[in-house]
């Protein structure tokens, strides 16, 4: 029957990444080890940051915002600088992140309700962090002029701008990351361990063996794709079950639409990877054609930058990124119960891509063998 020859190449599939016990650990250990890690490296909050503050401002609202800043948790170091130079030093040679410069008659405008400025220096050599600590300055120089005589007297002519913040309302950082990281990292266990199944047969010399045996094309690509399927789904419970228990991660939605998504996103990421390993003659060439699709895959995810941020002409290719749609429906079932609606508008795409991929796989792999 076919179901047995079938059986017993997936019994076979496991048998070669489970014997030997430096693979188990492989397949176990690191996927683990790097949802901890990165869930508290990979942040874009800032935090310890080291600033300096140049105040040539003698009263009492200068001293006052230089407490604010140095009350501030966000800050770790507030460095008081004796002169322009110095400020410039701390810049150019990276010691502080940004500077602040309050300027001499800062307490007597203030108080009189007259404009004043405050100048803020941010190394333009990094990404995001200047930005994010310009508003935490920002921030704190608003409140400190709220709080003046002229700040209270335009208060009642004012507007409140009270944020809500839905589906994560204390904005935890790890509620958006866990779940992030929960596709990111199947991808790369899924993709690498299916880019190095044939190549490795390939590799071994029981490529021939296999192709004699009685087995079909589509049997040989079924038998390949269950493995790293089945291992890609523990691996995924697994993630779960630390991003609910241990991360505290709000589980909102339906494990049912979760599960469906998983099993179509890793059936398009075992297509990608068979692909991959029938064009490999090595493993050493499957794992670099696997980094390849990776890495643009991540970055065209919309993991870190919002899809709608990138060029125009770039965003059409993400619509061929299985990464992008599983994003969208693992972050919707954690964090805002995602409808039904939305699982068919993201799961529609990840079927057409496992097909389009896995046929193409099988394609490849029976040409390669003619």
């Amino acid at each position: 029957m076919w179901w047995m020859r079938i059986k017993a190449l997936i019994i076979k599939e496991f048998l070669a990444l489970l014997r030997d016990p430096r693979g188990r650990a492989v397949l176990i250990g690191p996927p683990i080890i790097q949802l901890f890690v990165f869930a508290y490296a990979a942040t874009l909050e800032v935090t310890n940051v080291d600033i300096m503050v140049l105040n040539r401002d003698a009263g009492s609202w200068g001293q006052e915002l230089l407490h604010r800043i140095e009350g501030a948790p966000t800050f770790r170091t507030v460095t008081h600088a004796q002169g322009p130079e110095a400020v410039r030093d701390a810049i150019d040679t990276q010691r502080v992140i940004a500077a602040v410069q309050i300027g001499p008659s800062f307490s007597r405008d203030i108080e009189a309700g007259l404009p004043t400025d405050i100048e803020v220096i941010l190394d333009g050599r990094k990404s995001n962090a200047p930005q994010i600590v310009g508003g935490y300055l920002y921030a704190i120089v608003t409140g400190l002029a709220a709080d003046t005589p002229a700040g209270r007297r335009s208060a009642s002519a004012g507007i409140d701008i009270v944020p809500l913040n839905w589906f994560n309302p204390n904005l935890i950082y790890q509620w958006f990351m866990v779940p992030n990281l929960i596709a990111s990292i199947a991808l790369v266990i899924g993709l690498i361990v299916t880019a190095l199944s044939i190549a490795r047969e390939r590799e071994l010399g029981t490529l021939d063996q296999l192709m004699v045996s009685p087995l079909r094309t589509s049997e040989i690509i079924l038998g390949k794709l269950t493995p790293p399927m089945i291992i890609g789904l523990f691996n995924i419970t697994l993630y779960i079950l630390a991003a609910v228990f241990f991360f505290e991660v709000p589980l909102r939605g339906s494990l049912l639409f979760l599960y469906g998504g998983a099993f179509l996103y890793l059936a398009a990421v075992v297509g990608v990877g068979l692909f991959i390993s029938a064009i490999a003659m090595t493993q050493q060439q499957a794992i670099l054609g696997a980094f390849l699709f990776m890495v643009p895959a991540m970055l065209l995810s919309g993991f870190a930058t919002p899809i709608d941020n990138m060029p125009t002409w770039l965003q059409p290719i993400t619509l061929i990124n299985p990464l992008r749609y599983f994003l969208v429906i693992v972050n919707g079932v954690f964090l805002r119960d995602l409808p039904i609606g939305e699982v068919v508008k993201n799961a529609v795409p990840l079927a057409l891509i496992a097909v389009g991929t896995l046929s193409a796989a099988a394609w490849l792999f029976r040409r390669r063998l003619e």
